[in-house]
């Protein structure tokens, strides 16, 4: 028979004793095995890791068990075991994704940098993205 489509947080249940990922409102991906969840959808997750993605590669993080406050999740999904070994992804240590991670948030801030300076040689206000300004760099 179908299974049947539950609304909000009890749709959750049938989830428990998976393994999920779980993307959080700061940009934060999580992978751990749901064990909990309550009316407010946060999650307790047991062996849980902080994955972090810099182009192709990824590295992870250990964190244990996690609780997630279902206001901070943006998306949740289980994860296949299968398709995930033959990820495209290659996984690189702790050090040299954190390194990485690093490196391309100083390019992004290097490059709103220059952003601002633009707007400001133009006269522009340093940033105003309600009147679609930001597009003319």
């Amino acid at each position: 028979m179908d299974s049947v489509f539950v609304p909000g947080a009890l749709g959750l249940i049938g989830e428990l004793d998976k393994k999920l990922l779980v993307v959080m409102r700061d940009g934060r991906t999580l992978i751990g095995i749901l064990r909990s969840v309550d009316q407010f959808s946060n999650l307790l997750l047991q062996e849980t890791i902080e994955r972090i993605h810099v182009g192709k590669e990824y590295g992870d993080i250990h964190r244990g068990i996690y609780l997630v406050r279902g206001e901070n999740i943006v998306l949740l999904g289980e994860i296949d075991d299968e398709k995930e070994v033959k990820s495209p992804l290659r996984e690189v240590s702790v050090k040299a994704i954190l390194e990485a991670q690093n490196e391309e948030q100083n390019l992004k801030e290097e490059k709103e940098k220059a952003k601002y300076r633009a707007r400001l040689d133009r006269g522009l206000a340093p940033y105003m993205p309600d009147m679609g300004l930001d597009d003319y760099s």
